[in-house]
């Protein structure tokens, strides 16, 4: 080969091996790449062997080769190749006349109940994925963070509303109300989730999350006084928001706290965000001083409801 060569560049395809065994052709973007080669003329040889060996001076020549490969761009992943399998983005909202037998909490044109269905739980993930990254949009690769996000929050949310030890956690989720002649997607029905946890205080406990000199094998105080719920997780989809949806998913959550027997309720707000805390406080919510004193690197208030 001589020492200025071209290298023919064939057409590149990659190919997806998917889970279930079978191979999916798939073309990605154009890329143009160059590089300069440098190459040694001592080890470079001639087609017909009659080679100059006297010649032991160095030279190098540059070779450039420019490669050129072309492939069609990268597929965009869709919404229901994140999850597991089965979820139907498609999917309409349950009626009412299906969901006759699950709490429910009516008010103006939405309606605030427990999720049902697995797409319900993804909505639920994705609106905080969104809230989560509202005020970080212009950071690089955004939308792979929130699916990222939405689809461990979708993982996390199904394993604790799994009752483990007495323990219990509800995703409540707010929808539009069901009209004559109108369809609607779950995923454009659900405009609000929060969730609601029933726990336990740990010996020597007064509120969760108290620091505690406790022994080393410490166990849980299941006594009706030490039981409480502990709501996480609010949030509204921007297109909905100013309507009360909100405040009257709070309301459901606390009603159904009641219902199971516990008699206060806490929630986390951040410090800086005023209107949630006047929304708590509108609700009786109170700050929790003794716990407020050591949450200050958490820029967090604990507040409590006593019903």
């Amino acid at each position: 080969m001589s020492p200025m060569s071209t290298f023919p560049i064939q057409k590149s395809e990659f190919r997806i091996l998917l889970f279930n065994g079978s191979v999916k052709p798939c073309k990605c973007a154009k890329i143009t790449n160059s590089w300069t080669m440098s190459m040694d003329s001592r080890f470079s040889s001639t087609v017909n062997g009659n080679s100059d060996m006297k010649n032991n001076k160095k030279k190098k020549e540059e070779l450039s080769v420019s490669m050129e490969v072309s492939i069609s761009s990268i597929p965009k992943v869709e919404e229901g190749t994140l999850r597991s399998d089965g979820l139907r983005f498609d999917r309409l909202q349950p009626s009412d006349y299906e969901l006759v037998r699950e709490r429910r909490f009516e008010f103006g044109q939405f309606v605030a109940r427990d999720a049902v269905l697995d797409e319900e739980y993804w909505t639920a993930a994705w609106l905080r994925a969104e809230s989560h990254w509202e005020n970080r949009t212009y950071e690089r690769y955004v939308d792979i963070y929130k699916r990222k996000f939405a689809e461990q929050e979708f993982n996390a949310v199904k394993r604790r509303c799994k009752v483990q030890n007495g323990d219990s956690c509800a995703c409540i989720i707010a929808v539009r109300k069901e009209q004559k002649n109108v369809k609607r997607s779950i995923i454009k029905s659900v405009v609000g989730t929060l969730d609601l946890n029933i726990r336990y205080l740990l010996q020597g406990e007064t509120f969760p999350g108290e620091r505690v000199k406790t022994p080393f094998s410490c166990s849980t105080n299941r006594t009706p006084p030490s039981r409480y719920g502990y709501i996480a997780n609010l949030c509204v989809t921007k297109s909905a928001r100013r309507q009360g949806i909100a405040s009257n998913m709070m309301y459901f959550a606390v009603e159904s706290a009641k219902s199971n027997g516990v008699r206060q309720v806490y929630v986390h707000v951040d410090r800086n965000n005023m209107p949630a805390q006047l929304l708590y406080q509108k609700m009786g919510f109170e700050m929790v001083e003794t716990a407020n004193s050591r949450l200050l690197l958490e820029k967090t208030y604990l507040l409590r409801l006593l019903m």
